[in-house]
């Protein structure tokens, strides 16, 4: 049975789907963008937009019970991947090896305009 995961912490959905799913021990997030809890468009580069998708995450997962040591995956979806060293530059301050599984890639456009999306599976066991 699926349970869905929502917070206050974090910005509400812009469409029809949930900001995490809870399933057995896995826990799915919906792809974070650089959005305050209040919908605001977060200013500046890939930099500061990356700090507050993880801040989005962490305060996700939190409403899970759980945190950002317990992500087994984590998929980054950029604008241009001529930002990769800046973004990973912020992604690595919140993780400890052992690393989670990566993929990163280019997309044509994200929603809002963004420079950086990401989305992580959480072990929950």
């Amino acid at each position: 049975m699926k349970e869905i995961i929502e917070t206050p912490d974090a910005p509400a959905a812009i469409g029809p789907y949930s900001q995490a799913v809870k399933f057995g021990s896995m826990l799915i997030t919906s792809g974070q963008i650089p959005l305050t809890p209040a919908g605001e468009l977060v200013a500046g580069g890939v930099a500061e937009q990356t700090g507050q998708v993880m801040e989005n995450l962490k305060a996700v997962l939190a409403a899970a019970g759980t945190d950002l040591s317990r992500v087994v995956k984590t998929t980054v979806f950029l604008a241009d991947m001529n930002e990769f060293a800046a973004m990973n530059a912020v992604y690595e301050q919140h993780f400890t090896a052992p690393y989670p599984a990566r993929s990163t890639v280019q997309v044509a456009r994200l929603p809002r305009d963004v420079r950086v999306e990401i989305e992580v599976i959480v072990d929950l066991s």
